[in-house]
């Protein structure tokens, strides 16, 4: 194996992990043994804990980024990115533990950095694009202002992450995320728009 293919076997094995039992009580020794390796050869391709929960929260970000370019890419596919946008978040967040969200924010700062710098270079600039464009094609409201918005919407999603949150033991993550992003949709849509979503996302489900 080289050391390109081990350091993605440790990645792939660490996301796994980290998104099923949190981040803290995974440690190296477990992720040695389900590697099929010496904690010796992890060090070799991260410095520690830290460096490797960064390289993870660094991979899943950089999917996730060439997810939206390639949506965002087809054309007119406002409709398509808001569903497809919508399957991910849906998608990521269903795999994930609440608890590594707490957990990277309190003990793993530079790796929640990533998110903060993700959220605002790319989620930003992404969203007011699709917004410009669905306000040229009709889908949105011609009035909203998609600088505003696009902020609006990140501090709804930015929100959803407080620590406080995962006090209630009611709280849903993924259902309350799911939530506010209709609601912000359908308050943006024009009828045109709201018609070709609710056609785009019962497509999805017929093929899902």
């Amino acid at each position: 194996m080289t050391a390109l293919e081990t350091r993605k076997r440790i990645l792939e094995i660490a996301t796994e992990q980290f998104a099923r039992f949190g981040v803290r009580t995974f440690t190296m020794e477990d992720l040695a043994r389900q590697a099929g390796i010496s904690k010796k050869t992890i060090y070799q391709e991260f410095e520690d804990k830290k460096d490797l929960v960064k390289a993870v929260f660094s991979a899943i970000l950089e999917e996730d980024q060439q997810k939206l370019s390639f949506i965002l890419e087809q054309g007119d596919g406002v409709i398509e990115h808001l569903v497809k946008t919508s399957q991910m978040m849906r998608d990521r967040l269903t795999s994930i533990n609440p608890l590594v969200i707490l957990e990277v924010q309190k003990f793993y700062p530079e790796a929640w950095k990533l998110f903060e710098s993700f959220k605002d270079q790319t989620i930003q600039k992404d969203l007011v694009n699709v917004l410009e464009l669905g306000k040229q094609l009709g889908y949105f409201r011609p009035e909203i202002d998609s600088r505003v918005l696009a902020k609006v919407r990140l501090s709804q999603i930015t929100t959803a992450f407080d620590p406080k949150n995962f006090a209630d033991p009611e709280y849903n993550l993924l259902e309350e995320q799911l939530v506010i992003l209709d609601h912000f949709l359908h308050g943006i849509f024009t009828e045109k728009g709201r018609q070709a979503f609710l056609v785009q996302k019962d497509l999805l489900n017929k093929t899902n």
